[in-house]
């Protein structure tokens, strides 16, 4: 396959989320201020690739048309069993490399899974076989998901759990599960992290432009882990209050615990189970 139909190919494919730009590597745009630094490291990354490959390139190129055999060459060319400059330049370069990488990628991910910021909004998002649960810890009212039915018809986006956010202000998520290893991630935030049972992962974002957007888990997870997706609505905070008013009202008051499991939630009758389950 040519570089031009994978170019292509990558354009088409994260189009489908967005005006993706050359300028930003084509990645789907960004919706918060952590976005920006995930897009330039990956254009950064981007364009050291290309420049080690061209150079590459030029290299081999050169070597092959300069040192090719001509007409009437009869003997070998003389063979060399080392050279110590360029074998300490291949050598030290590519590590060079590699620790420049390392160290940015360090730096802006200890950036952005960094919690010592005060947050605005705490929300505990809990994953589970195949839905999601969250708790919006400070104004002590929670929103419980039931799995999508996914029809291929207009609506069906409407019925899926939503989380709400207010723009421009830091929301800390933590994270749990309830039953086996899942994984939030909207990918506008460019940004995403496990769940994992019996452990508590937290990570703050300050989304930057209101819309609703789409989430879903990112870790293989069961049967039904393609329908487990949800929306996030970025919202000035008159709707945020407001939302969060309709939740209390419905008498959603309270926090749901994270030691639900399955079996707590939907009672299975063990006398229905086939013989050996």
């Amino acid at each position: 396959m040519s570089l031009a139909a994978i170019a292509v190919g990558v354009a088409l494919l994260t189009g489908c989320g967005g005006r993706a730009r050359w300028s930003d590597g084509l990645l789907i745009p960004g919706v918060t201020e952590g976005a920006e630094r995930v897009t330039k490291l990956w254009v950064g990354t981007w364009i050291t690739a290309l420049v080690v490959g061209a150079l590459v390139l030029v290299l081999l190129m050169w070597s092959i048309i300069v040192y090719r055999r001509k007409d009437g060459d009869e003997e070998l060319p003389e063979q060399l069993r080392y050279n110590v400059p360029i074998e300490v330049l291949y050598t030290v370069v590519p590590i060079f490399i590699v620790l420049v990488l390392f160290f940015y990628t360090a730096r802006e991910e200890a950036i952005l899974i960094g919690t010592e910021k005060e947050p605005d909004h705490v929300v505990n998002v809990v994953g589970k076989r195949w839905s999601w649960d969250f708790n919006y810890v400070d104004e002590n009212v929670h929103e419980a998901g039931t799995q999508a039915v996914l029809t291929g018809e207009e609506g069906v986006e409407a019925t899926l759990p939503t989380l709400y956010m207010v723009v421009n202000e830091r929301t800390e998520f933590v994270l749990t599960a309830r039953d086996v290893i899942h994984s939030f991630w909207v990918p506008q935030f460019h940004q995403k992290m496990d769940m994992i049972p019996g452990r508590v992962n937290r990570f703050q974002v300050v989304p930057t432009q209101t819309g609703t957007f789409q989430g879903k888990c990112a870790e293989l997870c069961g049967a039904y882990h393609s329908y487990m997706l949800f929306n996030v609505k970025v919202v000035e905070r008159d709707e945020y209050d407001a939302y969060i008013k309709s939740l209390a009202d419905k008498g959603q008051t309270g926090l749901m615990p994270n030691s639900l499991n399955m079996e707590e939630v939907m009672p299975i009758d063990k006398d229905l189970l086939p013989e050996g389950s």
